[in-house]
């Protein structure tokens, strides 16, 4: 068994247009069970959309502009790639985060490619390992690990190969507490996190009116207008969460007394 440690950077402007965030560097570790580097994978990509990277990426990744725009489209790096991956008899792709798996698989969407590979792979998602390990709520970043394990990153952050191999300090720093059963496959969604903050609310709110917190009652109050409107697959979806979210064990605050009959009480006690 091989791990794979990918990392990508990608392009794009996600709250200022509708055209699709493309990738546009992947890098890639092959350890073998020992733990071991044995191989990198590493290119850039043009893009389809904003050839031009925007001021952000830019700033944020040190990537030339030059680099971009003499590199192949998708297909063909990811065609290398594959047959790089190709030389591993068995792997497992290990990310941080879920965003690169996202990334690739709606790039390969996009151009109109097989995303069988892509989905057949297991993944494992370093960041969740690494959070349960060291018991944290909220998530951190690949530097701010390596500075939690005392160890000393190389190369520049946000490069596609270099945060591949600083990963894999990380990944080997605590191979030995993952718990390689919560490996993944890719699944699509199709609600973001606002939305399904929105969902918990809802049966919040519901239980607070009074009413039972079903999906009719919810739909009612709250997707009348919608509810014709939107994918099946999101509904379907929401749904899911909903019914997961009314099902868990509710316990009704108590209460609060009136201030009148506090202050009755405390009266009566003098």
């Amino acid at each position: 068994m091989d791990y794979i440690i990918l990392d990508i950077e990608f392009n794009g402007r996600k709250f200022a247009s509708e055209l699709p965030m493309e990738v546009i560097e992947i890098g890639a570790v092959r350890l073998n069970e020992q733990l071991e580097q044995v191989d990198t994978f590493t290119a850039f990509i043009k893009p389809v959309y904003f050839t031009k990277l925007n001021s952000f990426i830019q700033k944020k990744t040190g990537i030339p502009q030059e680099e971009i725009d003499r590199a192949d489209r998708f297909p063909a790096v990811s065609e290398r790639f594959l047959q790089w991956l190709a030389r591993s008899e068995s792997l497992i792709f290990v990310t941080w985060g879920k965003e690169d798996m996202k990334r690739i698989i709606l790039d390969t969407r996009m151009h109109k490619l097989s995303d069988q590979y892509w989905m057949e792979t297991p993944y494992f998602d370093l960041l969740k390992g690494f959070t349960s390990y060291k018991g944290l709520t909220n998530d951190v970043s690949v530097e701010g690990a390596l500075e939690m394990l005392a160890l000393e990153g190389s190369g520049q952050a946000h490069r596609a190969l270099d945060d591949a191999i600083m990963t894999a300090q990380i990944f080997r720093a605590i191979f030995n507490e993952l718990d390689f059963t919560r490996k993944q496959y890719f699944v699509d969604t199709y609600t973001n996190a606002k939305e399904r903050r929105a969902l918990k609310n809802a049966v919040r709110l519901l239980r607070s009116h009074k009413l039972e917190p079903t999906w009719e009652n919810y739909a009612e109050k709250f997707l009348k207008e919608k509810i014709e409107s939107e994918d099946p697959r999101k509904l379907a979806e929401m749904k899911l969460h909903f019914e997961k979210e009314a099902a868990k064990p509710y316990k009704a605050k108590p209460a609060r007394p009136q201030k009148k009959a506090v202050q009755e009480e405390n009266s009566s006690k003098q």
